[in-house]
């Protein structure tokens, strides 16, 4: 036996492999030790074994044996519960200590809030550790484990190891289960689904839950008025949005644009750009504690007088003066548009201030037939100054930013507005940072400032300030529609709650979420959903599963919705909403007995959120859920994830020698299937989803415009980012769900 053999032997990780290993045919114990004993040196220490051992793992991982990545998490798990062990004083064979003892003791280090403890009694705790299921971590694969342990299980300020994953879970159900009235018995529900890996919460709700400083939330929306006063608070909200890790969206298609008239002086104004440019500065600045740059979305209409410069934001060419290289652009366009690009005919850019002065409107105000009216009226106005191109040459610049950069993103505002459920209290101008929200949105507005006994007292009327409250169903894990049916309800009552166990960064949000509880349920793993049932993405049995499969989603999370309202109240502007009314249900053709029933029931309980279905990226969610991303096809069978300078090899989930034929990769995909698919989807889902187009440089402007187009028509909502194959882009984080 060589020394290095003696090495494993001694440090009992020879054992531990093996057993690793039993579980899984294709994973041989001494393949591993044999490669791993290159990598090991006489004076290792047993940490240093374990993790090259566990390297050699990770670089095993191959289409052919895809296994090793679950071997290389296993190994890790071993790996977090000697450190937890060896940090908090307990024998590692336990896997797991004392949960009552670690609440206690990261409460008095200002790690986990003092809420915990005030909620739930000893005994609580010592029950609800009693339900934890270690042997669930072998769900895990390793760059699953790997996110989950360094990005958000809790750690001391000197960076040791406290919490583990399975008590990561049980903190966020016990946060999001502290108010019920059987709060342990739901504390059980929540991490029951959340530690089978059958949801995933939003990136914040999965890093803050349990802790002093509990944002929960993902992204916000802000809607910008046409006023010094309002672009810098803007500034000021979003900096503070950005500081707690939230997404900003910002509305600017009400400013005014460059040239315009500044108290009636002629050619003063510089136009959105430099607002922009300043929005971009708060987004770098703000870096939210040094982990990553703040990312902002901003929108304009594709009328607004300064939308040619703003389609040239983020690309190569061009004065840099008029860049914003770190914004994510997003333009805003009606169906007169689409029609005007079809018929290759003329259109019209306008100052939004100056249609306000004369016409005595707004035309962002507006959408559909009024929107038609009284852009033709302004057309036809001789006292409004207009630009005329014709629509195909801005949609030639849309399509030139979207090749180069993967933005802008495209928000399709009539659809939008016209399936609207809350129509009866606002409008929504624009989407969020992941193309997934659409909410009715308005302005803050200053009331006075006043000096009293040496305090300077401001007062503001709130506007509709955005909130995405966002969890995604697991469909690689949750297969049937029975499974749905038990999720769902569980994964709806979580997201509610998380309004109300909520850090609000402004004030506005929170009083918009709480007006309207919008909530955005969506799912994760839908490839692999689609391959597990031999469905082939380009197929029409695909298309017909979308249809089905998003109608199930919808029924149950609406009935979800009208379940809770009936035990905790409707939200408060339900009253009006499509939802009394029953004109959404009529709206979507649902006409069968049950979706009748449901009609009814809500029209006499209400609905406890004004929305419910919103279908998000999942980015780093879905690596710890093990499952494909959101709506979006495999980038690849096989590929190298780079995560914080180390490269680790995956596979598709459940990558096998049957479901190898149903992972068409997302380049090599007919996009029309896609989009077909997702207007299908689309139907179902009162808010949007982040759908992606993947081209190729092959793509020709010709075929790239029918992309367009087809998802238009296919009353798709919103389109996130064209992802060219030869250009990458940088996915959203803070949506991840």
């Amino acid at each position: 036996m060589s020394k290095v053999e003696e090495l494993v032997k001694r440090t009992a990780y020879d054992a531990l492999v093996r057993e690793i290993c039993s579980d899984y045919d294709q994973c041989n114990a001494d393949d591993l030790l044999l490669e791993a004993e290159f990598q090991l040196r006489e004076n290792m220490d047993d940490s240093e074994v374990l993790q090259a051992i566990i390297q050699v793992a990770v670089e095993k991982t191959s289409v052919e044996e895809p296994d090793w990545q679950f071997v290389a998490a296993h190994l890790l798990a071993f790996q977090l519960y000697q450190q937890a062990a060896s940090n908090r004083g307990y024998e590692v064979d336990k896997k797991y200590g004392d949960l009552a003892t670690l609440i206690q003791q990261l409460t008095a280090q200002k790690l986990y809030g003092t809420y915990l403890l005030q909620h739930y009694s000893l005994d609580d705790i010592r029950e609800l550790q009693t339900y934890i299921r270690p042997e669930r971590d072998k769900l895990f694969n390793y760059i699953g484990l790997k996110v989950l342990a360094d990005r958000y299980i809790v750690r001391d300020f000197e960076n040791r190891v406290m919490e583990l994953p399975q008590e990561r879970f049980m903190i966020i159900a016990m946060h999001l289960a502290q108010k019920e009235k059987n709060h342990v018995a739901w504390a059980k529900k929540f991490y029951d689904v959340l530690s089978r890996l059958e949801l995933t919460v939003a990136t914040p709700t999965l890093s803050n839950a349990g802790k002093p400083l509990h944002q929960l939330s993902s992204c916000f929306i802000d809607t910008v008025d046409d006023s010094l006063w309002s672009i810098y608070q803007t500034n000021s909200n979003t900096a503070q949005v950005s500081k707690f890790g939230g997404g900003v969206g910002i509305y600017l298609g009400k400013v005014r644009s460059k040239g315009s008239k500044i108290r009636g002086h002629k050619g003063a104004s510089g136009g959105v750009i430099p607002w922009i440019r300043n929005y971009n500065n708060t987004a770098v600045a703000v870096d939210q504690l040094g982990v990553r740059r703040g990312a902002f979305a901003i929108y304009l209409d594709v009328w607004h007088a300064d939308i040619l410069d703003f389609l040239n934001l983020k690309t190569n060419n061009g004065d840099d003066r008029l860049k914003a290289h770190d914004i994510f652009p997003g333009i805003c366009i009606p169906d007169l548009f689409m029609e005007k690009v079809k018929q290759r005919d003329n259109w019209f850019l306008f100052d939004p201030h100056e249609v306000r002065e004369v016409m005595g409107y707004s035309l962002e105000d507006s959408f559909g037939a009024e929107f038609e009216r009284r852009y033709q009226e302004c057309v036809e106005h001789p006292n409004i100054e207009k630009t005329v191109i014709p629509a195909i040459e801005i949609m030639k610049r849309v399509m030139v930013s979207a090749f180069e950069t993967g933005t802008p993103f495209v928000f399709f505002r009539d659809t939008v507005n016209e399936a609207n459920p809350n129509k009866h209290k606002g409008m929504i101008y624009s989407s969020n940072l992941c193309t997934e929200i659409c909410q009715n949105m308005s302005p803050t507005e200053i009331i006075s400032e006043e000096l009293e006994d040496g305090v300077i007292i401001t007062k503001q009327k709130p506007g509709d300030f955005v909130v995405c409250n966002l969890s995604s169903i697991n469909l690689g894990r949750v297969h049937t529609y029975e499974d749905i049916s038990r999720v769902v309800p569980v994964q709806m009552r979580m997201l509610d709650n998380v309004i109300d166990l909520n850090i609000y960064p402004v004030k506005q949000a929170e009083q918009t979420n709480k007006r309207y509880r919008a909530v955005g349920l969506g799912t994760s793993g839908y490839h692999q959903y689609l391959a597990q049932h031999k469905i082939m993405w380009e197929s029409e049995e695909h298309v017909e599963e979308a249809d089905k499969l998003f109608e199930e989603l919808a029924y149950q999370a609406i009935k979800s919705s009208m379940e809770i309202a009936k035990e905790k109240g409707h939200y408060p502007l339900f009253s009006g909403s499509e939802w009394e009314t029953g004109e959404y249900f009529e709206r979507r053709g649902y006409q069968s007995d049950r979706w009748k029933e449901l009609q009814r029931d809500v029209a006499e309980f209400g609905m406890r959120n004004a929305w419910v279905f919103a279908v998000a990226p999942t980015g780093s969610t879905s690596l710890i859920a093990g499952s494909t991303a959101g709506i979006d096809p495999v980038y690849a069978k096989y590929f190298v994830e780079e995560k914080r300078g180390a490269s680790i090899p995956q596979t598709a989930p459940n990558l096998s020698a049957e479901t190898t034929w149903y992972y068409k990769e997302s380049h090599l995909i007919d996009q029309t299937w896609s989009i077909r698919a997702g207007g299908k989807r689309q139907r179902h889902i009162d808010q949007s989803q982040s759908l992606n187009l993947y081209i190729t440089p092959e793509t020709n402007s010709r075929e790239f415009l029918q992309l367009y187009i087809e998802a238009w028509e296919n009353g798709l909502k919103t389109i996130y980012y064209v992802r060219n194959q030869s250009v990458d882009v940088e996915d959203c984080v803070s949506c991840s769900s």
